[in-house]
């Protein structure tokens, strides 16, 4: 597949109040190559979660047994789901002008961005703030930054971890406690 020149939103360094946290599974890494099988958003307004959004998605090709195995999502859950077109549609409707956040949310962000655009030639245009940013600065006593590890640094539950809708459940507990501390420390 061609490679596609985004024209995504700014990534910013920012606490806001009012969001939409993402999440996605794929099968693979590469947005050329795999496909979307899982979104999920939480919205948030004055950080209170109200709104949510999650819909599994038909790939065109068979999930291999390692997505399988690492996000629970088999071939039999995703074969009545809806394609990737209305899907990515749905999502964008629901995002709306949202700040996106999520963690390392490029990631999500190249694969939406690509399929929305391959789908209905609409750019995702959201400024969009990456928690895992957060995670660096201010957890740097840890063997790494994976969500799961910042989670379990913080005593956040991680059951159900690898499936859109509770990753975006632990990635906005991260990013409260993140925010917490680094606004802790700047009055410091």
């Amino acid at each position: 597949m061609e490679r596609i020149k985004r024209k995504k939103g700014k990534s910013r360094i920012a606490f806001p109040e009012d969001y939409c946290v993402v999440d996605i599974e794929t099968t693979g890494l590469s947005p050329e190559e795999c496909e979307i099988i899982e979104i999920a958003a939480v919205r948030y307004r004055n950080g209170e979660k109200t709104a949510f959004f999650n819909t599994l998605i038909r790939p065109h090709s068979a999930i291999a047994p390692f997505i399988t195995e690492l996000t629970g999502i088999t071939n039999d859950m995703v074969k009545d789901a809806p394609e990737i077109d209305t899907a990515i549609k749905d999502f964008y409707d629901f995002a709306g002008n949202d700040m996106l956040m999520g963690y390392n949310v490029n990631f999500d962000i190249n694969f939406l961005y690509d399929n929305l655009l391959r789908c209905h030639g609409i750019c995702l245009s959201n400024d969009f703030v990456d928690v895992l940013r957060f995670a660096r600065k201010v957890l740097t006593m840890l063997p790494d930054r994976r969500q799961t590890t910042v989670a379990a640094y913080y005593g956040i539950e991680i059951t159900g971890a690898h499936r859109a809708a509770k990753d975006c459940e632990i990635c906005n507990a991260c990013y409260l406690r993140l925010r917490d501390e680094i606004r802790r420390q700047s009055e410091n």
